[in-house]
């Protein structure tokens, strides 16, 4: 159900899409997320994180003199990139966005930076796309993102199985982008560590039956499954073979598997699996819980904490720039994520307008303690966790 919080700032956005657009005060900001597709129980929860910033900042009126942020949602689909593409082009052209937040997943992503940003100009900040192919693809400095690649992710799989001492693994991945590129990853640092990898096999999304999957999966053995795919898609119909029919029983997990849907459906089933997720801990992130418990928001689902800091970076870095144009959000983007500058924490970003409207700087630490690195990508940090009682119990912070 839409918080309160939310809902307002829904109904501000209404209003002022029928009297302040006139007048130049609303400026849209475009929330493109997979609200259809194979993430879609993780999606409305990453919106309401962004918008919660976006409607932090209009409350506190300190905006460019008095402007608010609109957000206008659109459906990446995360796995049609001619859908994704279209649904961005209607967000630039139609609604005239001076920003996205999004996409999600990395393959809609990369088409809609290709296909759209590219050619009108328009920064895009995603909370969620990790392939690491993103850290060098064409960009003309409009690509940011808020989660760590997959990159680091592959070594922090490896590094838990080398804790744990397995030394023998299966592998399953989602046939796209994300998947293949975090297969990649994983792969390389696991056999670096001296670890095995018995069978690498993509899966489809959108099967109704991955016995066959399991069968080849189960013939090549392995003391664990390694599933990197998506908890509402392929990913969960391979672990629920694997359990039908006995071939594995722990499994570890990428990010895109971690999500309350998979435990509320496979429930006892998946005690003693384990796996990471982009996580933080520290003062913003506990800044952060406090305020999404009081807009009655889910700050505790997966890439909650990222869309809100990607949101937070868009309007600062508007502000640091001193207009709301696309140029001006591109330009400041890293001015007002990294040092110098006060740190801002969530909740604050008030107090960070008003500091550079008087020509200071600001440190954003945000929900996720944000630094971007390279080309304007988080260094991040991961929460090893294990599933115990049908919950998620962290280990540590890696």
């Amino acid at each position: 159900m839409k918080k309160t919080l939310i809902a307002s700032a829904a109904l501000a956005a209404t209003m002022l899409a029928g009297g302040a657009q006139a007048d130049g005060h609303a400026v849209k900001v475009g929330v493109i997320l997979g609200f259809t597709g194979p993430i879609e129980s993780l999606t409305p929860q990453m919106a309401d994180a962004a918008e919660l910033a976006m409607a932090e900042v209009n409350d506190s009126g300190k905006l460019l003199g008095g402007k608010k942020l609109m957000p206008v949602r659109a459906d990446s689909t995360c796995i049609d990139a001619a859908a994704a593409t279209a649904a961005a082009e209607r967000l630039v052209t139609s609604d005239r966005v001076v920003a996205i937040m999004g996409a999600d997943c990395s393959g809609v992503t990369g088409a809609i930076l290709a296909n759209v940003a590219l050619a009108n100009g328009v920064p895009m900040i995603s909370p969620s796309a990790t392939s690491p192919a993103l850290s060098t693809a064409e960009d003309n400095g409009l690509f940011f993102r808020t989660a760590p690649s997959d990159a680091r992710q592959g070594e922090v799989l490896a590094a838990i199985l080398a804790d744990k001492n397995i030394s023998e693994v299966a592998v399953t991945y989602t046939n796209n982008d994300y998947g293949k590129g975090l297969s990649d990853s994983f792969i390389a640092s696991f056999e670096a560590n001296g670890g095995k990898v018995t069978l690498n096999a993509p899966h489809e999304d959108g099967k109704a039956d991955y016995s066959a999957e399991i069968g080849a999966l189960a013939s090549a053995g392995g003391d664990v499954l390694v599933v990197l795919g998506y908890a509402d898609q392929g990913g969960k119909g391979v672990i629920q073979a694997a359990l039908d029919t006995g071939a594995f029983d722990t499994f570890m997990m990428g990010d895109g598997m971690f999500a309350d849907a998979l435990l509320a459906d496979l429930g006892d089933d998946m005690d003693g699996s384990f796996g990471a997720v982009p996580w933080s801990e520290g003062e913003g992130t506990e800044a952060f819980t406090a305020i999404t418990k009081a807009a009655g928001v889910n700050g505790d689902s997966s890439f909650t904490r990222e869309s809100y800091d990607a949101a937070a970076l868009i309007a600062m870095a508007m502000q640091a720039g001193g207009e709301a144009s696309s140029e001006a959000i591109a330009a400041n983007v890293l001015k007002v994520a990294n040092a110098p500058g006060e740190k801002i924490l969530p909740g604050q970003l008030g107090k960070a307008l008003e500091i550079i409207a008087a020509g200071g700087d600001v440190d954003y630490v945000g929900a996720t303690n944000v630094e971007l690195i390279g080309p304007g990508e988080a260094a991040g940090t991961y929460r090893e966790y294990t599933i115990s009682g049908a919950d998620y119990k962290t280990v540590k912070f890696r």
